[in-house]
């Protein structure tokens, strides 16, 4: 039975479960907000606000003991300077878990674990993202329309050659007829010195 056994395995070993947590809280103090499995989300939560209700003390044997738990002296100092003064006068609950559903390919259940009183920050790094997502777009708009307007000139000039090649071939077409009349003159003229010798047989022979 499982009487007073705290916490879950992970399937993992003392050492790895270590560093996990050790991994999950740095990047939630850098970043204010991780997005991770809701089993892992939850043990991260107990181990981050033991940190920051530890931080509250704000005494050098305090720090001590978040470096060691951290194995991390930036993610100690953002702890110690930013976030404890968002968070010192909270009595707790310091982080939220958000559900966010299962996750495509092994359906494991996902969730937001972040701190509680950087919703604005987060809120304006995001809209940040969404105009600077927004610019790009513009500016690839603005580059294609260019490039359409060349393929639309490219194909109308392309349209244009055939027409003149169909002149060509008109221009070949009364070539060939203009020849057929030259043989009906040369028919004439062939039939006229056919009629001459007749002519000279009528005349009377002297002597």
């Amino acid at each position: 039975m499982r009487h007073r056994v705290k916490g879950r395995k992970f399937n993992r070993t003392e050492s790895h479960r270590k560093a996990l947590m050790q991994a999950l809280a740095t990047s939630l103090f850098r970043h204010k907000r991780i997005k991770t499995t809701l089993a892992k989300a939850k043990e991260a939560r107990s181990f981050a606000e033991t940190l920051i209700t530890k931080a509250r003390r704000n005494d050098l044997h305090s720090r001590r003991q978040v470096i060691s738990a951290l194995q991390d002296k930036n993610a100690a100092n953002e702890l110690f300077g930013d976030i404890l003064q968002k968070v010192g006068d909270r009595p707790g609950g310091y982080t939220r878990v958000v559900k966010l559903g299962n996750r495509k390919g092994d359906a494991a259940e996902m969730a937001i674990l972040e701190l509680v009183d950087y919703n604005e920050v987060i809120r304006a790094k995001e809209e940040e993202k969404k105009e600077q997502k927004e610019v790009k777009k513009a500016k690839k708009k603005e580059k294609e329309e260019p490039e359409v307007e060349d393929a639309k000139v490219v194909e109308e000039s392309a349209e244009e050659k055939p027409k003149k090649k169909g002149r060509k071939k008109k221009e070949e077409e009364s070539s060939e007829e203009k020849p057929k009349k030259k043989s009906a003159a040369k028919k004439k003229k062939e039939e006229k010195p056919e009629e001459k010798p007749k002519k000279k047989s009528t005349k009377k022979k002297k002597g």
